[in-house]
């Protein structure tokens, strides 16, 4: 949140002429200690209203059905699909070690769904289903950060591969994984319901 503050310096208009008087050692530094705590005590106040309290974010894996809530509202918002409860159900309680939220304090603020199984009874394969930051805590590496806990849970669990989709006009979103080492596998016309086309994008481990 951000804050103007004030420095609290203020001016006041010059005393009338006084006789020279000589201070003493003492009654100076007394005198330049009252002048310097006001503009210490602004100082400090400054520097610690300007710590971006957003920064403080924790991750969590998946609990319980009283997050389902959360993690809906912040997909509703951002992807293409019209998903039921009933795919979100499917995910996230066949795979709850592979769901994650970001929390700052009691709000979730991001979420990753994704899954893990075996792909032509060959390699087992991780999809990322779903990845949502809300849009007041992006730039943040929070996606980074979910993407990043989820791989290292995929692994964990003996994953080959990592694959997902996504927009072909979503930059953002393909720079991020790329970051992360995934690569462009295959360009999919009209995948989504509003016409756009995707790109299948995979990460292999071996």
């Amino acid at each position: 949140m951000d804050k103007k503050i004030c420095n609290g310096i203020g001016h006041s208009p010059p005393s009338p002429p006084q006789p020279h008087v000589t201070p003493s050692t003492s009654s100076a530094c007394t005198e330049n200690a009252r002048l310097l705590s006001p503009v210490t005590t602004s100082i400090d106040f400054t520097l610690n209203s300007l710590i971006p309290e957003r920064d403080i974010i924790t991750y969590r894996v998946y609990e319980n059905e009283l997050q389902m809530p959360d993690i809906m509202r912040l997909i509703q918002k951002d992807l293409s699909e019209p998903y039921s409860i009933y795919t979100y159900r499917y995910f996230i309680h066949n795979w709850p070690k592979l769901c994650f939220l970001a929390m700052h304090g009691t709000t979730c603020v991001g979420a990753i769904v994704c899954k893990l199984d075996l792909h032509r009874q060959q390699r087992k394969r991780g999809y990322i289903a779903m990845l949502a930051v809300d849009k007041d805590y992006r730039k943040l590496k929070i996606g980074t950060n979910l993407v990043s806990k989820a791989i290292e849970a995929m692994l964990f669990y003996n994953a080959d591969e990592v694959v997902l989709e996504t927009e072909i006009t979503n930059i953002p979103a393909l720079r991020l994984y790329e970051n992360l080492g995934f690569v462009r596998d295959k360009r999919l016309f009209g995948y989504y319901l509003n016409g756009v086309d995707a790109l299948r994008l995979k990460l292999w481990f071996r």
